[in-house]
Protein backbone atom coordinates (compact mmCIF):
# COMPACT_ATOMS: atom_id res chain seq x y z
CA UNK A 1 0.00 0.00 0.00
CA UNK A 2 0.96 3.66 -0.30
CA UNK A 3 1.01 4.92 3.30
CA UNK A 4 0.08 8.52 4.04
CA UNK A 5 -0.39 10.24 7.40
CA UNK A 6 -3.95 10.29 8.67
CA UNK A 7 -4.50 12.46 11.73
CA UNK A 8 -7.24 12.79 14.30
CA UNK A 9 -6.45 15.65 16.65
CA UNK A 10 -3.10 14.96 18.31
CA UNK A 11 -3.05 11.34 17.07
CA UNK A 12 -1.73 9.99 13.79
CA UNK A 13 -3.57 6.76 12.99
CA UNK A 14 -1.06 5.50 10.43
CA UNK A 15 2.69 4.88 10.58
CA UNK A 16 5.33 4.30 7.91
CA UNK A 17 7.70 1.34 8.42
CA UNK A 18 10.51 2.65 6.22
CA UNK A 19 10.33 6.11 7.78
CA UNK A 20 10.49 4.64 11.27
CA UNK A 21 13.42 2.43 10.26
CA UNK A 22 15.29 5.38 8.79
CA UNK A 23 14.91 7.33 12.03
CA UNK A 24 16.18 4.40 14.08
CA UNK A 25 19.16 4.22 11.72
CA UNK A 26 19.84 7.93 12.28
CA UNK A 27 19.64 7.62 16.08
CA UNK A 28 21.99 4.63 16.07
CA UNK A 29 24.43 6.50 13.82
CA UNK A 30 24.42 9.46 16.22
CA UNK A 31 25.23 7.28 19.24
CA UNK A 32 27.94 5.32 17.42
CA UNK A 33 29.61 8.59 16.40
CA UNK A 34 29.98 9.62 20.06
CA UNK A 35 32.44 8.48 22.70
CA UNK A 36 31.65 4.98 24.01
CA UNK A 37 29.57 4.92 27.18
CA UNK A 38 31.11 3.08 30.12
CA UNK A 39 27.74 1.85 31.27
CA UNK A 40 25.43 -1.11 31.77
CA UNK A 41 25.81 -4.66 30.48
CA UNK A 42 22.22 -5.97 30.61
CA UNK A 43 19.30 -3.55 30.40
CA UNK A 44 15.54 -3.75 30.80
CA UNK A 45 13.55 -0.87 29.28
CA UNK A 46 9.89 -0.77 30.27
CA UNK A 47 8.20 1.41 27.67
CA UNK A 48 10.83 0.86 24.99
CA UNK A 49 9.19 1.56 21.64
CA UNK A 50 9.02 5.35 21.34
CA UNK A 51 10.45 8.59 22.72
CA UNK A 52 12.82 8.57 25.66
CA UNK A 53 12.41 4.84 26.31
CA UNK A 54 13.40 3.95 22.76
CA UNK A 55 16.30 6.40 22.84
CA UNK A 56 17.44 4.88 26.15
CA UNK A 57 17.50 1.42 24.59
CA UNK A 58 19.49 2.72 21.62
CA UNK A 59 21.97 4.57 23.87
CA UNK A 60 22.49 1.49 26.05
CA UNK A 61 22.86 -0.95 23.16
CA UNK A 62 24.88 1.05 20.66
CA UNK A 63 26.64 3.37 23.11
CA UNK A 64 27.58 0.86 25.82
CA UNK A 65 27.26 -2.42 23.90
CA UNK A 66 24.56 -3.60 26.31
CA UNK A 67 22.20 -6.51 25.87
CA UNK A 68 18.61 -5.28 26.11
CA UNK A 69 15.04 -6.36 26.69
CA UNK A 70 12.31 -3.95 25.61
CA UNK A 71 8.76 -4.15 26.95
CA UNK A 72 6.06 -2.20 25.13
CA UNK A 73 2.40 -2.25 24.15
CA UNK A 74 2.11 -1.94 20.37
CA UNK A 75 0.23 -3.69 17.61
CA UNK A 76 1.19 -5.28 14.31
CA UNK A 77 -0.32 -4.37 10.95
CA UNK A 78 -3.68 -5.96 10.19
CA UNK A 79 -5.43 -5.80 6.84
CA UNK A 80 -5.47 -2.20 5.61
CA UNK A 81 -4.34 -0.92 9.01
CA UNK A 82 -0.66 -0.18 9.52
CA UNK A 83 1.21 -1.24 12.62
CA UNK A 84 1.88 1.36 15.28
CA UNK A 85 5.06 3.42 15.04
CA UNK A 86 6.40 1.68 18.15
CA UNK A 87 6.07 -1.70 16.42
CA UNK A 88 8.06 -0.49 13.41
CA UNK A 89 10.63 1.23 15.64
CA UNK A 90 11.19 -1.95 17.62
CA UNK A 91 11.47 -4.08 14.48
CA UNK A 92 14.16 -1.75 13.14
CA UNK A 93 15.98 -1.71 16.50
CA UNK A 94 15.99 -5.50 16.73
CA UNK A 95 17.28 -5.87 13.16
CA UNK A 96 20.11 -3.41 13.84
CA UNK A 97 21.01 -5.03 17.17
CA UNK A 98 21.07 -8.44 15.53
CA UNK A 99 23.39 -7.20 12.79
CA UNK A 100 25.79 -5.86 15.44
CA UNK A 101 25.83 -9.10 17.39
CA UNK A 102 23.99 -7.60 20.35
CA UNK A 103 21.65 -9.77 22.37
CA UNK A 104 18.17 -8.28 22.48
CA UNK A 105 14.54 -9.33 22.92
CA UNK A 106 11.16 -7.64 22.71
CA UNK A 107 8.05 -8.39 24.76
CA UNK A 108 4.69 -6.97 23.69
CA UNK A 109 1.97 -6.63 26.30
CA UNK A 110 0.57 -4.68 29.23
CA UNK A 111 3.57 -3.65 31.35
CA UNK A 112 1.20 -3.02 34.29
CA UNK A 113 0.19 -6.68 34.44
CA UNK A 114 1.72 -9.38 36.61
CA UNK A 115 1.72 -11.68 33.57
CA UNK A 116 4.11 -9.47 31.58
CA UNK A 117 6.30 -8.88 34.61
CA UNK A 118 6.61 -12.63 35.16
CA UNK A 119 7.29 -13.27 31.46
CA UNK A 120 10.01 -10.59 31.46
CA UNK A 121 11.64 -11.95 34.62
CA UNK A 122 11.70 -15.48 33.17
CA UNK A 123 13.38 -14.13 30.03
CA UNK A 124 15.96 -12.17 32.05
CA UNK A 125 16.88 -15.21 34.10
CA UNK A 126 17.13 -17.54 31.11
CA UNK A 127 19.04 -15.18 28.79
CA UNK A 128 20.89 -12.63 30.95
CA UNK A 129 20.81 -14.02 34.48
CA UNK A 130 20.30 -10.50 35.84
CA UNK A 131 19.93 -6.92 34.63
CA UNK A 132 22.02 -4.04 35.95
CA UNK A 133 19.88 -1.18 34.59
CA UNK A 134 16.09 -0.79 34.57
CA UNK A 135 14.68 2.14 32.64
CA UNK A 136 11.04 2.92 33.42
CA UNK A 137 9.50 5.02 30.64
CA UNK A 138 5.82 4.08 30.51
CA UNK A 139 3.40 6.64 29.09
CA UNK A 140 -0.17 5.36 29.14
CA UNK A 141 -3.56 7.06 29.56
CA UNK A 142 -4.93 4.19 31.67
CA UNK A 143 -3.88 1.34 33.92
CA UNK A 144 -5.61 -1.70 35.32
CA UNK A 145 -4.27 -2.54 38.77
CA UNK A 146 -2.91 -6.11 38.74
CA UNK A 147 -4.11 -6.87 42.29
CA UNK A 148 -7.47 -5.08 42.60
CA UNK A 149 -8.58 -5.11 38.96
CA UNK A 150 -9.57 -1.43 39.15
CA UNK A 151 -8.98 0.49 35.92
CA UNK A 152 -7.68 4.03 36.33
CA UNK A 153 -7.75 6.81 33.73
CA UNK A 154 -5.43 9.82 33.88
CA UNK A 155 -6.46 13.41 33.15
CA UNK A 156 -4.57 16.57 32.24
CA UNK A 157 -6.22 19.19 34.42
CA UNK A 158 -5.36 21.94 36.91
CA UNK A 159 -6.16 21.53 40.57
CA UNK A 160 -8.33 23.91 42.61
CA UNK A 161 -9.46 26.39 39.97
CA UNK A 162 -9.86 26.66 36.20
CA UNK A 163 -6.80 27.58 34.12
CA UNK A 164 -6.87 29.80 31.04
CA UNK A 165 -4.01 30.64 28.68
CA UNK A 166 -2.92 30.62 25.06
CA UNK A 167 -2.79 27.40 23.12
CA UNK A 168 -2.14 26.44 19.51
CA UNK A 169 -3.57 24.03 16.97
CA UNK A 170 -0.27 22.81 15.54
CA UNK A 171 -1.95 21.53 12.38
CA UNK A 172 -3.32 24.96 11.43
CA UNK A 173 -1.08 27.30 13.44
CA UNK A 174 -4.12 28.98 14.98
CA UNK A 175 -3.38 30.56 18.37
CA UNK A 176 -6.38 30.86 20.69
CA UNK A 177 -7.32 30.93 24.34
CA UNK A 178 -8.23 27.75 26.16
CA UNK A 179 -9.77 27.16 29.55
CA UNK A 180 -9.57 23.92 31.51
CA UNK A 181 -11.76 23.02 34.45
CA UNK A 182 -10.05 21.65 37.58
CA UNK A 183 -9.70 17.94 38.30
CA UNK A 184 -11.82 16.27 40.94
CA UNK A 185 -10.17 14.49 43.86
CA UNK A 186 -10.93 11.14 42.26
CA UNK A 187 -9.42 12.24 38.93
CA UNK A 188 -6.24 13.22 40.75
CA UNK A 189 -6.21 9.84 42.55
CA UNK A 190 -6.59 7.99 39.27
CA UNK A 191 -3.92 10.07 37.52
CA UNK A 192 -1.45 9.25 40.30
CA UNK A 193 -2.36 5.57 39.98
CA UNK A 194 -1.59 5.64 36.24
CA UNK A 195 1.41 7.97 36.06
CA UNK A 196 2.92 7.80 39.54
CA UNK A 197 5.53 5.43 40.87
CA UNK A 198 3.54 2.42 42.09
CA UNK A 199 4.11 0.29 39.00
CA UNK A 200 7.81 1.23 38.86
CA UNK A 201 8.16 -0.01 42.44
CA UNK A 202 6.29 -3.21 41.56
CA UNK A 203 8.75 -3.92 38.75
CA UNK A 204 11.79 -3.39 40.97
CA UNK A 205 10.36 -5.39 43.88
CA UNK A 206 9.46 -8.34 41.66
CA UNK A 207 12.87 -8.27 39.95
CA UNK A 208 14.53 -8.26 43.37
CA UNK A 209 12.38 -11.08 44.73
CA UNK A 210 13.19 -13.20 41.68
CA UNK A 211 16.93 -12.55 41.92
CA UNK A 212 16.85 -10.92 38.49
CA UNK A 213 18.34 -7.57 39.58
CA UNK A 214 22.12 -7.40 39.92
CA UNK A 215 23.86 -6.00 42.99
CA UNK A 216 24.75 -2.37 42.32
CA UNK A 217 21.98 -2.02 39.73
CA UNK A 218 20.63 1.36 38.65
CA UNK A 219 17.04 2.26 37.88
CA UNK A 220 15.79 5.51 36.36
CA UNK A 221 12.38 6.93 35.50
CA UNK A 222 11.60 10.06 33.52
CA UNK A 223 9.81 13.25 34.49
CA UNK A 224 9.32 16.87 33.47
CA UNK A 225 9.06 20.12 35.39
CA UNK A 226 8.90 22.88 32.80
CA UNK A 227 8.33 26.64 33.01
CA UNK A 228 5.95 28.49 35.28
CA UNK A 229 3.55 29.11 32.41
CA UNK A 230 2.73 25.40 32.19
CA UNK A 231 2.80 24.69 35.92
CA UNK A 232 -0.98 25.05 36.53
CA UNK A 233 -1.77 22.24 34.07
CA UNK A 234 1.44 20.29 34.51
CA UNK A 235 3.61 20.55 37.61
CA UNK A 236 0.85 21.92 39.85
CA UNK A 237 -1.92 19.97 38.13
CA UNK A 238 -3.04 16.37 38.14
CA UNK A 239 0.04 15.19 36.23
CA UNK A 240 2.29 17.04 38.65
CA UNK A 241 0.81 15.12 41.57
CA UNK A 242 1.67 11.91 39.74
CA UNK A 243 5.21 13.13 39.04
CA UNK A 244 5.62 14.00 42.74
CA UNK A 245 4.64 10.42 43.53
CA UNK A 246 7.15 9.16 40.96
CA UNK A 247 9.93 11.20 42.58
CA UNK A 248 8.98 10.01 46.05
CA UNK A 249 9.12 6.48 44.71
CA UNK A 250 12.70 7.09 43.60
CA UNK A 251 13.66 7.91 47.20
CA UNK A 252 11.96 4.71 48.40
CA UNK A 253 13.72 2.64 45.75
CA UNK A 254 17.05 4.25 46.58
CA UNK A 255 16.61 3.17 50.21
CA UNK A 256 15.69 -0.33 49.04
CA UNK A 257 18.61 -0.73 46.64
CA UNK A 258 21.36 1.11 48.48
CA UNK A 259 22.22 -1.81 50.78
CA UNK A 260 23.64 -3.64 47.75
CA UNK A 261 25.14 -0.56 46.11
CA UNK A 262 22.10 0.08 43.91
CA UNK A 263 20.78 3.49 42.85
CA UNK A 264 17.42 4.97 41.85
CA UNK A 265 16.97 8.25 40.02
CA UNK A 266 14.40 10.40 38.31
CA UNK A 267 15.74 12.23 35.29
CA UNK A 268 13.98 15.51 34.50
CA UNK A 269 14.15 15.79 30.74
CA UNK A 270 13.69 18.55 28.20
CA UNK A 271 10.33 19.32 26.59
CA UNK A 272 10.05 17.49 23.29
CA UNK A 273 7.31 16.69 20.80
CA UNK A 274 5.69 13.42 21.80
CA UNK A 275 2.19 12.09 21.33
CA UNK A 276 1.64 12.72 25.04
CA UNK A 277 2.90 16.32 25.04
CA UNK A 278 0.87 17.09 21.91
CA UNK A 279 -2.27 16.26 23.90
CA UNK A 280 -1.62 18.83 26.63
CA UNK A 281 -3.19 22.26 25.98
CA UNK A 282 -0.72 25.18 26.01
CA UNK A 283 2.29 22.86 25.70
CA UNK A 284 2.53 22.68 21.85
CA UNK A 285 2.74 26.48 21.67
CA UNK A 286 5.36 26.55 24.44
CA UNK A 287 7.45 23.84 22.76
CA UNK A 288 7.26 25.63 19.41
CA UNK A 289 8.59 28.84 20.98
CA UNK A 290 11.20 26.90 22.97
CA UNK A 291 12.46 25.09 19.87
CA UNK A 292 12.94 28.37 18.02
CA UNK A 293 14.89 29.96 20.88
CA UNK A 294 17.04 26.90 21.64
CA UNK A 295 17.87 26.36 17.98
CA UNK A 296 18.86 30.01 17.61
CA UNK A 297 21.19 29.54 20.59
CA UNK A 298 22.63 26.23 19.40
CA UNK A 299 21.19 24.38 22.42
CA UNK A 300 18.42 22.24 20.95
CA UNK A 301 18.56 18.51 21.65
CA UNK A 302 16.32 15.72 20.42
CA UNK A 303 15.51 12.47 22.27
CA UNK A 304 18.65 10.57 21.38
CA UNK A 305 20.93 13.52 22.16
CA UNK A 306 19.26 13.90 25.57
CA UNK A 307 19.58 10.21 26.36
CA UNK A 308 23.21 10.01 25.26
CA UNK A 309 23.97 12.94 27.56
CA UNK A 310 22.04 11.29 30.40
CA UNK A 311 23.95 8.03 30.06
CA UNK A 312 27.39 9.46 29.39
CA UNK A 313 27.41 12.44 31.77
CA UNK A 314 25.01 11.51 34.58
CA UNK A 315 23.91 7.89 35.05
CA UNK A 316 27.46 6.57 34.72
CA UNK A 317 29.29 9.68 35.84
CA UNK A 318 29.45 11.59 39.10
CA UNK A 319 27.79 14.76 37.86
CA UNK A 320 25.77 16.42 40.60
CA UNK A 321 22.05 15.94 41.14
CA UNK A 322 19.92 18.84 42.32
CA UNK A 323 18.79 19.37 45.93
CA UNK A 324 15.96 16.87 45.42
CA UNK A 325 18.31 14.20 44.02
CA UNK A 326 16.94 14.72 40.52
CA UNK A 327 19.08 14.51 37.39
CA UNK A 328 18.41 17.73 35.49
CA UNK A 329 19.03 17.30 31.78
CA UNK A 330 16.43 19.99 31.24
CA UNK A 331 19.18 22.39 32.35
CA UNK A 332 19.60 24.01 28.93
CA UNK A 333 15.84 24.46 28.51
CA UNK A 334 15.54 26.08 31.92
CA UNK A 335 18.48 28.46 31.52
CA UNK A 336 17.41 31.93 32.61
CA UNK A 337 18.21 33.58 29.27
CA UNK A 338 16.36 30.91 27.30
CA UNK A 339 13.24 31.14 29.44
CA UNK A 340 13.27 34.95 29.37
CA UNK A 341 13.27 34.96 25.57
CA UNK A 342 10.56 32.27 25.37
CA UNK A 343 8.33 34.28 27.71
CA UNK A 344 8.95 37.46 25.72
CA UNK A 345 7.75 35.69 22.58
CA UNK A 346 4.85 34.11 24.46
CA UNK A 347 3.51 37.55 25.31
CA UNK A 348 3.65 38.59 21.64
CA UNK A 349 2.61 35.45 19.78
CA UNK A 350 -0.69 35.25 17.92
CA UNK A 351 -1.91 33.49 14.82
CA UNK A 352 -0.55 36.13 12.44
CA UNK A 353 3.04 35.95 13.73
CA UNK A 354 3.30 32.35 14.99
CA UNK A 355 5.65 31.36 12.16
CA UNK A 356 7.86 34.37 12.82
CA UNK A 357 8.18 33.87 16.59
CA UNK A 358 8.11 30.09 16.94
CA UNK A 359 9.36 26.95 15.22
CA UNK A 360 5.93 25.71 14.20
CA UNK A 361 7.44 24.05 11.12
CA UNK A 362 9.90 22.12 13.30
CA UNK A 363 7.11 21.11 15.68
CA UNK A 364 4.98 19.74 12.87
CA UNK A 365 7.91 17.87 11.35
CA UNK A 366 8.81 16.31 14.70
CA UNK A 367 5.18 15.28 15.21
CA UNK A 368 4.92 13.51 11.88
CA UNK A 369 8.35 11.95 12.31
CA UNK A 370 7.01 10.24 15.45
CA UNK A 371 5.04 8.11 12.99
CA UNK A 372 7.72 7.70 10.34
CA UNK A 373 6.65 10.53 8.03
CA UNK A 374 8.53 13.59 6.72
CA UNK A 375 11.83 11.73 6.95
CA UNK A 376 14.57 12.42 4.43
CA UNK A 377 15.55 9.52 2.22
CA UNK A 378 12.13 7.81 2.19
CA UNK A 379 9.94 7.59 -0.93
CA UNK A 380 6.45 8.16 0.39
CA UNK A 381 4.90 7.59 -3.05
CA UNK A 382 6.29 4.04 -3.24
CA UNK A 383 4.22 0.95 -2.58
CA UNK A 384 5.15 -0.22 0.92
CA UNK A 385 4.51 -3.46 2.78
CA UNK A 386 2.93 -2.52 6.10
CA UNK A 387 3.49 -5.99 7.54
CA UNK A 388 6.82 -6.07 9.37
CA UNK A 389 7.94 -8.75 11.80
CA UNK A 390 9.90 -7.97 14.95
CA UNK A 391 12.93 -10.28 15.27
CA UNK A 392 13.39 -11.81 18.73
CA UNK A 393 9.79 -11.13 19.71
CA UNK A 394 9.08 -13.29 22.75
Amino acid sequence: MIIKPKTRGFICTTAHPEGCAKQIEQQIAYVKAQKKIQGPANVLVVGASTGYGLASRIAAAFGAGANTIGVFFDRAAEGARTATAGWYNSAAFEQAAQSQGLKSFSIVGDAFSNEIKAKTIDLIKSEFGQVDLVVYSVASPRRTHPETGETFTSVIKPIGEPYSNKTMNFHTGEVSMTSIEPATEDEVRQTIAVMGGEDWKMWINQLLEAGALADGATTVAYSYIGPEITHPIYREGSIGKAKNDLEQSAHQLQALLSDKGGRAFVSVNKALVTQSSSAIPVVPLYISALYRVMKENGLHENCIQQMYRLFSEHLYNENAKDANSLIRIDDWEMREDIQAEVMKRWAQVETDNVDELTDLTGYRQDFFQLFGFETEGVDYEADTDASVDIPNLV
